[in-house]
């Protein structure tokens, strides 16, 4: 059983719940995070969510996204994570973090304070095929096309795609070893 941080709107610890029980009804907020991974041509990898997952499966998902545990911070959780669900390690900067909550159909919820982090990656993948059906890298201006028509990602991948915006891309990945 995963064990989840509970959490209020300030990011304060409140609690701990499983994975199951924070995603029930509504949901019961919790920490997350996702991570935009870029190659050196400055394409963003994107995976597609396996069939095995409750909440939004088979609809397209940043490089990688899960929860934060006890004991972890935004960034150890998504070192943590990376090579779990794509086969490798790279260096991850925090950008932001953000608050959200939504409903998929009627099996559950998301309900997460979210951190971002960002790297830049050249390697080899070898994602998790209980985590991830597919994956591509995908110009940014092919991914604003796709993400305004289609309805196939998740909404943290629109939400944070659309906070990220906001910050001068090439610069930023200029800062990334």
């Amino acid at each position: 059983m995963e064990t989840l941080v509970v959490v209020d709107e300030n990011d304060q610890v409140i609690g701990y719940e499983s994975r199951e029980k924070c995603h029930e009804g509504s949901g019961i907020r919790h920490r997350a995070f996702v991570v935009f991974i870029f190659n050196s041509k400055n394409e963003l990898l994107i995976a597609k969510r396996s069939e095995f997952k409750k909440l939004w499966p088979n609809y397209w998902d940043l490089s990688c996204a899960s929860h934060v545990y006890p004991n972890e911070d935004y960034k150890s959780a998504a070192e943590r994570r990376l090579p779990q669900e794509l086969g490798f390690k790279c260096n991850l900067k925090y950008l932001f973090k953000f608050v959200y909550q939504a409903p998929y159909k009627d099996v559950g919820s998301e309900n997460e304070v979210c951190a971002v982090l960002i790297g830049k990656y050249d390697g080899e993948v070898k994602p998790n095929p209980k985590e991830v059906a597919e994956w591509k890298f995908i110009n940014l201006k092919e991914l604003e096309e796709e993400i305004t028509n289609e309805d196939r990602y998740t909404p943290w991948f629109r939400i944070a795609f659309e906070k990220l915006k906001k910050y001068n891309l090439e610069n930023l990945l200029e800062t990334l070893p």
